[in-house]
């Protein structure tokens, strides 16, 4: 059996109707009502009967009952399925909250614990004049390195509020990207070294020249790199490749070795969110890294896509070759 479009429309139009096909087999008498509330249609309820005459006043008025009682009946289970939504949406958002008060508590009192060690330790060493040099060196480090990571900490909360405003205004230079990045990455060769781990850059010599906002392209190829090789185990590779498109650039960083649920990537740029029970080298964190690299791609006019490639995971940045 074939239904018009006009049909149809009498539906949407929340219309009901009947009508008996011309079938020389068969004798059909076919009522099509529509399921309503004051929101609009949800659907449409069919009725077939072995007859010649049409429905009766008294049997159309009994569908449209049901019809009705449909429609209550379905918007209720709607309704229903996103109060659940929305009741699992706030018990996730409420353990970020915990997860993130519990682990800014930790990263705040452990460099104070031990900020407060390192000053009672040089107390202690000051009272010996023939062992001070080396010691006070020792427990000077121990300050400087605790008080920068109580520092990056504050700065990284800072940022989020700043870029949240969208009030920093976006200085423009242009570059090349293969002679731009080899200082960014320097600095991560040694760490990366002494996990033993392998860094494959993949940069081809003939990018365009690219204009952005290079401060923040730097803070934000740091950030994932940092998150590469906090994430990635002994042996493991990160690899930086870079290609061009007409309108883009597309500069990925990729780490392997990382077992992420495909679930959790929806919410790995959220603030606070951090990959649970994965952190091989345990180097700790708050949660704002990536959701700050999200929102300064975003300020550069670019985009950001997180996948999983066999055993590895991909960042992969799309960034205009000029911003507007």
């Amino acid at each position: 059996m074939t239904v018009s479009a006009e049909k149809y429309h009498q539906l949407l139009q929340n219309q009901g109707f009947q009508f008996c096909p011309v079938d020389a087999t068969s004798n059909l008498a076919i009522l099509a009502c529509p399921i309503a509330d004051d929101q609009g249609i949800i659907g449409d309820l069919w009725l077939f009967k072995q007859s010649t005459e049409a429905f009766t006043k008294p049997e159309i008025g009994l569908v449209h009952q049901v019809a009705n009682q449909c429609a209550i009946a379905i918007r209720q289970a709607r309704l229903y399925q996103a109060a659940q939504q929305q009741v699992e949406e706030l018990e996730r958002l409420n353990h970020l909250k915990d997860d993130f008060l519990n682990t800014v508590s930790h990263e705040l009192r452990t460099p104070l614990t031990s900020i407060r060690m390192a000053i009672q330790l040089l107390e202690i060493t000051l009272k010996q004049p023939e062992i001070v040099k080396a010691k006070a060196t020792h427990y000077l480090q121990i300050l400087r390195n605790e008080c920068q990571r109580e520092m990056r900490l504050i700065n990284d909360l800072l940022d989020l509020a700043r870029l949240d405003a969208n009030i920093d205004p976006l200085a423009l230079t242009i570059a090349n990207l293969g002679e731009w990045i080899i200082p960014v990455i320097e600095p991560f060769t040694d760490r990366i070294c002494q996990q033993q781990q392998c860094l494959q850059i993949a940069i081809p010599p003939q990018l365009p020249p690219l204009e952005t906002n290079f401060s923040y392209l730097e803070r934000i190829l740091s950030e994932l790199l940092n998150n590469a090789y906090k994430y990635t185990p002994l042996q493991g590779s990160i690899t930086i490749s870079a290609q061009a498109t007409a309108t883009n650039l597309e500069l990925q960083v990729s780490n392997s070795g990382i077992e992420v649920p495909e679930k959790e990537l929806n919410y790995i740029f959220d603030k606070f969110y951090r990959i649970p029970s994965n952190d091989p080298w345990k180097h700790g964190g708050t949660g704002l890294g990536l959701a700050l690299v999200k929102k300064r791609v975003e300020q550069i006019q670019g985009t950001i896509e997180v996948a999983k490639k066999d055993d590895a995971i991909a960042f992969t940045l799309h960034l205009p070759w000029c911003v507007a």
